[in-house]
């Protein structure tokens, strides 16, 4: 990415789009699983988001990994109030594409949910991942506990000590508290189950993660 592509830099409140107040349409349940999708988080469950690149390949890597209860795909971490796929994608509403996912951590531990992201795609690569272009493909850890951010910033600094050896550059990733997730489209939804040949853009670094014991190691 050059750094005249207008979709390289984060935009600022007062260029962001006006968004709208109503929520978009989306699936009703989760195509896999057949649980509503807007499901809140279970008593003794835990919920993080995660952005790491096109949210299609990112969704199923996470409902894939025993443990994780629930996920669904949105857009968070910027400004324009409901955006749309295509808002987010113009760069004008400061959105990543992300995933929601809901965990039982008596199933798995937060540090292996962490290693599954740090270890999923390549954190290093700023506004874009692999051949996908843009602000809204960026790294990002949005949590909902002072335990989880704490233990993502643990994790970027063992990941990066991993990379350092390996003289790959810094890690990019946003880590922030959670703030409003906004639901995709429902053809969004758990799209590579829908679509088996469908496009997926994961692509990690190689570099392993040390971090994760299991629960109950």
């Amino acid at each position: 990415m050059t750094p005249t592509d207008p979709n390289s830099t984060l935009i600022t409140t007062g260029q962001a789009l006006p968004g709208r107040d109503t929520p978009l349409p989306t699936a009703d349940t989760h195509f896999v699983t057949g649980r509503d999708l807007k499901i809140a988080a279970p008593d003794g469950m835990d919920e993080i988001i995660f952005g790491m690149g096109c949210f299609w390949g990112v969704e199923r890597l996470f409902w894939q990994t025993q443990g994780v209860w629930h996920t669904a795909v949105g857009y968070a971490g910027g400004i324009s109030p409901n955006p749309t796929y295509e808002e987010v994608c113009s760069g004008q509403t400061g959105h990543a594409e992300v995933v929601r996912v809901i965990y039982d951590p008596s199933v798995i531990a937060l540090d292996d949910i962490l290693k599954v992201f740090w270890e999923g795609h390549d954190p290093t690569q700023g506004m874009r991942q692999g051949n996908d272009l843009g602000t809204q493909y960026r790294s990002a850890i949005y949590t909902t506990t002072a335990d989880q951010a704490e233990l993502a910033h643990q994790s970027r600094a063992t990941y990066q000590a991993e990379l350092d050896k390996v003289g790959m550059g810094p890690i990019t990733t946003q880590i922030e508290r959670a703030g409003d997730f906004y639901y995709a489209e429902d053809y969004h939804q758990q799209y590579l189950a829908k679509n088996p040949d469908g496009y997926c853009g994961l692509g990690g670094t190689g570099v392993v993660c040390p971090i994760g014991l299991g629960v109950g190691a």
